[in-house]
C-alpha cells in the first residue's frame, strides 16, 4: 500500500502521519508531498525517514491513495491529476465538498455513499464532522427539524501561524499575526471571510455540509462560528429541534451507543466535555444534555472534539480504511 500525504509538513499533514501510525494503516511506502521549498526535506514515519517530493513526482510513483491537506488551491490543481492517474484522493480542503459529483463523507454517518468509482472524496469541515456524528442517530429516531449551533474553535484550526500568534501574545512577544486582532484574552466572532448574507464562509459550510452529509435538505441549520484562544479541540453549543417528542434519558442512551461518541454528562460532579480532555483523541464528546424549556421537542447539548484528529486527519484515514476494507485501493 503506497500512501501519499500531500501537505505532509503542515499541521494537519503531520497529524495524518501520526494517525496512520497509531491506527496501523498498512503503509508499505510513504510518499510525503509538499511545496517546492520543502522538496528534499525528510519526514520520519514508523521509524524510517522518507524524502519529501513534489506533486508531479508523487503521481509518477503511483500511490494507491493520496490524502490531501494542502489547501483548496493545491487540491483544485492537483487532485484531478492524481485521479486521472487512477489514484484515489481523499481531500481535506473545502475545494470539492459541495461539488455535486463528489461525495462528502463521515464514515460512521454516510460511508455507504462511497462507490468504487469515486476517485476524489471530500473530507468535511472539522466543526461539521463532530456535529453530524451526534446528529445522525437523533435524526434517525426523532427527525431533526432545525439546528442552531455556536462554535468555540481552537486556534489550531487556523494552523501553525495562529498557534504561534497565541503563544507570542502569551509571552508578550510581537510577531507575525494570523488574525486581524489579538487572540489571547480575546474572542473573534469571525472564521473565514464574510459573505453577502452577513454569514461567514465557515458558518455556511456548516449549513450546507450538514444537509449534504445527512442527505436531507429539509434540516434547517443556522450557525455562528467563533475563534477562541484555546488548543486541543473545537467546542459547540447545539440546540436541536425535532419533529417528534423525545425522552432525555432515551436520547442520552442513543448517544452512549453511537460508535465514536462518548457521553460525559454528570452535572452533580461538574463533568462535561472540554477541549483539553478531547486533545489527541479520536472520539466526539457530548455533555450538558438538557431539555430546552422554551419550546417543545427541543434539546440543548455541548459537543467537543479534537479538530486536527476526528475533525481532519482521523476522518480522512477512516475513509481510507473504509476503501481498503472494500479492496478499492
Amino acid at each position: 500500500m503506497k500512501v501519499a500525504v500531500v501537505g505532509a509538513t503542515g499541521l494537519v499533514g503531520s497529524k495524518m502521519l501520526q494517525v496512520l501510525t497509531e491506527r496501523n494503516f498498512p503503509v508499505t511506502e510513504l510518499i510525503p508531498v509538499a511545496s517546492e521549498k520543502s522538496v528534499g526535506k525528510e519526514v520520519t514515519f514508523k521509524g524510517k525517514t522518507w524524502k519529501v517530493v513534489n506533486a508531479a513526482t508523487a503521481i509518477s510513483m503511483k500511490p494507491n491513495v493520496a490524502i490531501f491537506s494542502a489547501g483548496g488551491g493545491t487540491s483544485l490543481e492537483w487532485a484531478p491529476k492524481f485521479a486521472e492517474a487512477g489514484i484515489t484522493v481523499i481531500d481535506n480542503s473545502s475545494a470539492w465538498r459541495m461539488d455535486p459529483g463528489k461525495k462528502l463523507v463521515v464514515p460512521e454517518v454516510n460511508g455507504d455513499a462511497i462507490t468504487q468509482d469515486d476517485k476524489i472524496i471530500a473530507n468535511p469541515n472539522c466543526s461539521t464532522i463532530q456535529m453530524v456524528l451526534v446528529l445522525k442517530p437523533l435524526h434517525e429516531k426523532y427527525k431533526i427539524k432545525r439546528v442552531v449551533v455556536s462554535t468555540y474553535q481552537s486556534v489550531t484550526g487556523t494552523g501553525v501561524k495562529a498557534v504561534t500568534q497565541l503563544m507570542n501574545e502569551r509571552q508578550g512577544i510581537s510577531g507575525e499575526m494570523a488574525y486581524a486582532y489579538p487572540i489571547d484574552l480575546n474572542v473573534i466572532p469571525q472564521i473565514d471571510v464574510f459573505l453577502d448574507n452577513g454569514y461567514t464562509k465557515e458558518e455556511m459550510k456548516m449549513v450546507n455540509e450538514t444537509k449534504k452529509i445527512m442527505r436531507d435538505d429539509s434540516i434547517l441549520v443556522t450557525a455562528t462560528t467563533v475563534r477562541i484562544p484555546v488548543m486541543g479541540g473545537h467546542s459547540e453549543s447545539v440546540n436541536i429541534e425535532f419533529e417528534n417528542e423525545y425522552d432525555v434519558k432515551e436520547l442520552r442512551g442513543l448517544l452512549e451507543q453511537t460508535p465514536g461518541v462518548i457521553v460525559v454528562d454528570d452535572p452533580s460532579k461538574a463533568q462535561y466535555p472540554m477541549p483539553k480532555d478531547a486533545h489527541d483523541k479520536d472520539e466526539v464528546f457530548v455533555g450538558r444534555i438538557r431539555r430546552d424549556e422554551t419550546q417543545p421537542k427541543t434539546v440543548n447539548m455541548w459537543i467537543v472534539a479534537d479538530n486536527l484528529r476526528k475533525g481532519a486527519a482521523t476522518n480522512a484515514v477512516q475513509i481510507a480504511e473504509y476503501l481498503s476494507g472494500k479492496n478499492w485501493l
